[in-house]
């Protein structure tokens, strides 16, 4: 188990890591729309707290080994169900292999977010390159 801990991605605001890797999985904390420099929220529009957010997620995966391709569920978290569209079509235009994913309305997120997003990606072994086959 490996845990992932980069400066290009926001510090974690509790006590746990950005991400995990174990195995063939990665496993990245939830992300918030804050900027890995100020440590603030980027604005207070959702298609660039969005935009932000999905971008932490790929720096924290990049760290471990993966992208967004590798991503296989991803829970989507917002505040205001009529900001869905805008989130919906910022997330289609970075999750274009269109992994498994739920959607949290909930009251409230830490810095006064709109949105956020957690994911887990999975990356199949390398095969071995010149594997000999022999046949009995």
């Amino acid at each position: 188990m490996k845990s992932i801990e980069t400066t290009n991605a926001p510090k974690a605001l509790g006590p746990y890591s950005q991400g995990i890797v174990i195995d063939n999985f990665c496993f990245v904390s939830m992300q918030l729309g804050i900027n890995p420099i100020t440590g603030k929220i980027v604005s207070e529009d959702v298609a660039e707290q969005t935009d932000r957010v999905i971008k932490n997620v790929e720096t924290i995966l990049n760290e471990g080994g993966f992208n967004l391709k590798d991503v296989v569920k991803a829970t989507l978290y917002i505040i205001e169900l009529n900001d869905f569209q805008t989130v919906n079509d910022i997330y289609a235009k970075y999750f274009t292999q269109k992994p498994a994913r739920s959607l949290v309305v909930q009251a409230g997120m830490p810095a006064a977010a709109k949105v956020a997003l957690d994911v887990i990606a999975y990356k199949q072994e390398k095969e071995t390159e010149n594997l000999e086959c022999i046949t009995r």
